[in-house]
This record gives C-alpha cells, structure tokens and sequence, in this order.
C-alpha cells in the first residue's frame, strides 16, 4: 500500500489513542461519521482545510498524519523479512506497518541489525580461528605452556622427596611458564575481543565508523581548518569506538583533511554554478580528480548544495567501504548493492567517468544523477595489480533528461522487486521469485 494512501490510518490510530470515538471527531470536524469512516479506511484522500483542521483537533501536527516511514526503515525490514521468509511474512504490508507503527518497526529494524552483526562477529571470529596463522601459532604456544606446567607439576606432586636444587629449578620453570600463559592469554583476548574496549560487542568497526559518520551529518569543521591533525580528532570523536573503529576513522579524517586542503571551501562554493552540480565539470574548472570533487561534495555544510549529496565509494572487491546514503536511497549496510549501480559500471573501466540518470526501486520513485568514476587508491607499481576504488555521488534532479531516460536500479537484490531483472544475484523477497518458481529473465539479444 503507497504511503500517501496511509494517512487515514494514521488518522485512525490517533483518534484511538487519544480515547475519541468516530462520531465525536466527526462531529468536531464537521463532517458525517460516514465520510470520516471512509477516510479512516483509506478510500478517501484528504487533504487541505480538512486534514489541518483533524490534526489539530488529535493535537497533532499535520506531516504526522501525512508522512509516511523512511525509506531506509523500509528498506531494512525488507532485508529482514528476507532472513526469515520461511515465516511467511506479509510483504505487501510493510509500508502500512512501519507507517501506523514506526516505533515497533524500528525496534525490529534494530534488532535484524544487530542479529546480522553478531552472525558477523561470529563468522570473523570462527575464520581466525579457522585460517589466522598468528591465531594458531598463540593457541600451539598456550598449549604447550599448559602442558610444560602440567609435567612440571606433576613431577612435584609425585611420592618421594626431590633434591632441594631440582625442586627449586621445577619452581622456576612453573613460575616462568605461568607468567609466558598469563601474557600469552592477555594478548589473546586483546585479539578476539577488542570490541570490548567500546562496550557494545555486537558494533562491527564499520558499523561503528559509519554511526560516528552519520551522527555529524559527514560533515566535520574541524577538519576544514589548516594544521589540524586528524589522528588526535578521531581519538576525540571516536573515544568510544574499537581500536580497529579509531584506525577506519584516523584514515577517513586524513583524507578529509586533504581533501578540504586542496580544496577549500571558498573555492568549492566559487566553483559551483546554478543546479544540481556536476562533478566532473567541476573538476575540469578546479583542476582535481572526480573522486576527490565528489567527497568534498558529499561533505559540504548544509546550504551550500540545493540538496545534499549522497556518496557511496567501493574497493576492488566491490564492497562498500563508505557510505553516505539519502532518504531516498538507501545504502545497504551488509549486503552488496545493486549490480547496475553506475559505481561497478566505473569499476569496471577505471579512469572512465560515467553518468547515469537513476531511479532506484520503491515508494518514492525519486529520480537522481549517479556520477562515478574509479581511481587508484594506492600508487602504482610495476609488476602489481593495480587498486582501484570506485566512488558513486547521488545527486536528486526533478526529471531525467529527455535524451538520456532513466535507469531503474535498486538497493539490493534480495530486497528489489523488479523479478525480472538480467542482474539479478538471488531471487527477490517481494514476488512469486522467492518461491523459486520464477527465474530471472535473459537480457535482450542474449543466445538461447
């Protein structure tokens, strides 16, 4: 059910909270029960003197009763209905669910999250177990110092009296295994558990660094000024983040910090023109890399920009190492994002910019202009792959141009509901592909 369809649902549970019957709000809005029944069940739109004279009658402001939930919040409780299908959930419900009780969903949302990440946790942990040679080689030095205190002990705990010097030499050996077991331990819990240093075991360092990131808006003034150092603000900001968390953090404020150096903000703000702007053009006229254009355009303070830019900037393996998602389009926080995204199109032919004009799946339907570009993260040596890192702006347009039609694209597959789409990686959550009874469709002009 659309969103904008909800609000005499939402109008509905007000009235219910608030300990009104049907007939007394209609009475106060002048209206018949009849009427205000219809609109209760969504098969009357309302709006104008009608609904601002409801809301404040619920004691309520007018975009409560109109505004439906963040597409991110329905994005996420997409994703878990997709880890538990098996339960049958009602999918083409979840609009009217997260719309008449955003708060239970955001508790679910919440706690899918923090189901994912635990799976994580537990995942990295049992492949270090599995694979980390430092791991194995702290776990055989363990074992063979429980076994030489053991044996030590064992010869000191036998019937008969040992010489005085051969005791005193066992006593050493216990002493000095056990201090080599204590540091031994220390160092191996340091390893497996750093998250502990944050109180919160269950926040991978991304997921961490990403909140960090999130609650500034990407935005950090500090380090606009010259002669900041960015290793002594992520330890202030991130105080509480894990140590691996401080580090992820360190390398983003460095970069920022160049960034903002090669670029200052003055500059930036000459340099943009009227509209939605264009990276590319404004690194023709500012003489600088795409990538580093785009990361100074998704940082800017709020105002500068007609709307805020989005940004999301992939490794060579196509993960996602940065995110900074809009309300309209959302960034998955685990999975891989949607193969058409115009990021693994430039991932796929480095130094080549492309433009896409996209409308990602869902509700809203809003229509944005994808810019990327892949460029080496690394300097490049003889011999060596090359390392690339992609980075995609998003940036909200009215309207895609007449001579470049928009592309459809998504958040992730298991959460799209275009079925048919050639790209697809799994079937969807949101149609009859989930069963498995339909399967994606060839691209066009592809061989039988």
């Amino acid at each position: 059910m659309p969103r904008d369809t909800l609000t005499g649902s939402r109008i509905r549970e007000r009235r219910i909270m608030a300990g009104m019957k049907q007939a007394e709000l209609a009475r106060e809005a002048n209206i018949s029960a009849s009427y205000l029944n219809l609109i209760e069940h969504n098969r009357r739109r309302i709006g104008g003197k009608l609904l601002v004279d409801l809301a404040r009658i619920l004691d309520v402001e007018p975009t409560v009763l109109t505004e439906g939930a963040e597409a991110t919040l329905i994005a996420a409780l997409r994703e878990a209905a997709a880890a538990r299908s098996a339960l049958g959930p009602e999918l083409d419900r979840i609009d009217e669910f997260a719309g008449r009780f955003p708060g239970w969903a955001g508790v679910l949302a919440d706690a899918y999250r923090r189901t994912v990440t635990l799976e994580r946790t537990v995942e990295t942990l049992s492949d270090r177990l599995t694979h980390d040679p430092h791991l194995a080689a702290a776990l055989h030095e363990m074992l063979s110092t429980v076994t030489a205190i053991r044996s030590t002990a064992a010869i000191l705990a036998e019937p008969g009296d040992i010489p005085a010097d051969w005791q005193r030499r066992f006593h050493r050996n216990v002493h000095e295994d056990s201090a080599r077991l204590a540091e031994s331990s220390q160092a191996l819990v340091r390893f497996l558990d750093t998250a502990a240093e944050t109180g919160d075991a269950a926040a991978a360092p991304q997921e961490q660094v990403d909140a960090v990131l999130a609650e500034a808006g990407h935005v950090f003034a500090a380090l606009e000024q010259p002669g900041v150092d960015p290793a002594s603000l992520a330890a202030e900001v991130g105080a509480d983040l894990s140590a691996p968390a401080r580090t992820m953090l360190e390398a983003i404020f460095g970069r920022h910090a160049r960034d903002a150096a090669a670029l200052p903000l003055d500059r930036i703000e000459a340099a943009l023109g009227e509209g939605a702007p264009d990276p590319f053009a404004l690194a023709a006229a500012l003489d600088a890399s795409p990538a580093r254009v785009m990361r100074r355009l998704a940082t800017l303070p709020e105002g500068i920009l007609p709307a805020p830019a989005g940004l999301a900037i992939c490794d060579r393996a196509g993960a996602l190492v940065y995110r900074k998602p809009l309300p309209d389009f959302p960034l998955p926080l685990f999975d891989a994002g949607c193969p058409l995204w115009p990021l693994y199109a430039a991932l796929g032919q480095p130094m080549r910019p492309v433009s896409e004009t996209v409308v990602p799946a869902g509700r809203t339907r809003r229509t944005f202009r994808a810019h990327a570009v892949a460029e080496p993260a690394a300097p490049l040596v003889p011999g060596r792959p090359a390392l690339f890192e992609a980075h995609m702006l998003l940036v909200p347009v009215e309207a895609a141009a007449p001579d470049m039609p928009a592309l459809d694209v998504g958040t992730s597959c298991r959460i799209c509901p275009r079925e048919t789409c050639p790209a697809r990686r799994e079937p969807s959550i949101l149609g009859p592909a989930s069963s498995g009874a339909q399967a994606p469709e060839a691209p066009t002009g592809a061989a039988d």
